[in-house]
């Protein structure tokens, strides 16, 4: 991928990390927990898928985005270890609300979840902006 190319795709993912928070804002405001979680993790993963590609970290999967993003972030010191919890928290919650088949969230599992994952985005953009 070539320079611009990959600056372009970061904005679209960080974009997207975004509207994806705000579509998880509206799923929670209507009661919609697993499917808030969902959009929950993958604003999150947009936003580490982010910051991936431009550090030209190459990933197959989420497990492996998950993987990379602690190697070279939470473990370097870069991020606090509780966003690399947090995003394996939500990737496991993501799995199980959307695959067991009788399994349901609620506003007191889901609720507080919103800041930390807002805060987390805000710390990868900033993170991508010292780079750029």
């Amino acid at each position: 991928m070539k320079q611009d190319e990959r600056q372009e795709y970061v904005r679209y993912r960080l974009e997207s990390a975004h509207t994806t928070y705000d579509a998880a804002r509206v799923l929670a405001e209507n009661g919609f927990w697993n499917s808030a979680v969902n959009r929950l993790y993958y604003s999150l993963y947009y936003a580490v898928n982010a910051l991936l590609v431009l550090n030209s970290i190459q990933t197959k999967s989420h497990s492996s985005a998950k993987s990379k993003f602690s190697e070279y972030f939470v473990k370097t010191g870069k991020f606090d270890k509780k966003y690399g919890r947090l995003l394996s928290e939500l990737y496991d919650w993501r799995q199980r609300g959307d695959y067991e088949n009788i399994f349901e969230y609620n506003r007191e599992s889901v609720l507080p979840l919103f800041e930390p994952v807002d805060e987390m985005i805000k710390l990868i953009e900033q993170e991508i902006h010292k780079i750029q």
